[in-house]
């Protein structure tokens, strides 16, 4: 399986995302210019953390019309299997690929600490072999998830809702939820599945030096669904 990892101006994650596919994970990977439109044949793309574009006007807005965006969308409307970690995750509902936004954090502080997130759907592709929950640090100002009435009934009615904010034993309190976030949402998928933000950062936590390795799970969920051949 081989990933892509897009680089925009800004972008600070990206050769972590590189590091736990290639090096940990042992996948081919390679870098995607946020200039070119040549996706190189990749099975999965990530949209890594940072501050794509100095996260000027509105976390994600101005990276939704780099050239590279305009393919990923269209990888993803293809069924291509895409990846938004953390800023990844605010490009993706500004490009329109996910619903809802991401808003400041309630607090109005940047916030880094460890998260403890319990798996809402372990039936997609990016959780098929993840345990009942995960541990991802989060490092963000703007990851407040919002989303209108109707939309969050919708991406609860149709399980869209993949990770939450928990305790280390799953159960979900407001306590628990670092940033206001609506119905504690931590990640969701667009409708076919095949499309996954998330805040909290799993490529933080994916080897046992560094934690729990848990964060892996996520990344070995989408090599054994690919590898399986289960398209969204």
């Amino acid at each position: 399986m081989k990933f892509g990892i897009v680089t925009y101006p800004g972008s600070n994650c990206d050769h972590d995302a590189y590091h736990v596919v290639k090096h940990v994970l042992g996948c081919d990977a390679t870098f995607l210019w946020h200039k070119d439109r040549d996706l190189q044949d990749v099975d999965c793309i990530i949209l890594p953390g940072g501050f794509s574009y100095g996260d000027y006007l509105r976390c994600g807005a101005i990276a939704r019309f780099s050239p590279i965006t305009e393919e990923v969308a269209r990888f993803a409307q293809h069924g291509g299997y895409v990846l938004g970690i953390c800023n990844g995750f605010q490009v993706l509902t500004e490009a329109g690929l996910l619903p809802g936004v991401l808003r400041t954090n309630s607090q109005l502080k940047f916030i880094c600490e460890d998260a403890s997130l319990v798996v809402a759907n372990g039936h997609t592709p990016w959780t098929v072999l993840c345990p009942e929950t995960v541990v991802a640090p989060i490092a963000h100002h703007g990851g407040c998830y919002y989303a209108d009435e109707e939309t969050l009934g919708r991406l609860e009615g149709e399980r869209q809702v993949v990770f939450r904010y928990a305790q280390r034993d799953g159960t979900e309190t407001d306590e628990a939820n670092p940033n206001g976030s609506l119905n504690n949402i931590a990640g969701i998928t667009n409708a076919r599945g095949n499309v996954l933000g998330m805040m909290p950062h799993p490529e933080r936590n994916a080897e046992s030096e560094l934690g729990d390795a848990s964060g892996a799970w996520i990344f070995r969920s989408i090599i054994h669904s690919f590898l399986e051949g289960t398209r969204a």
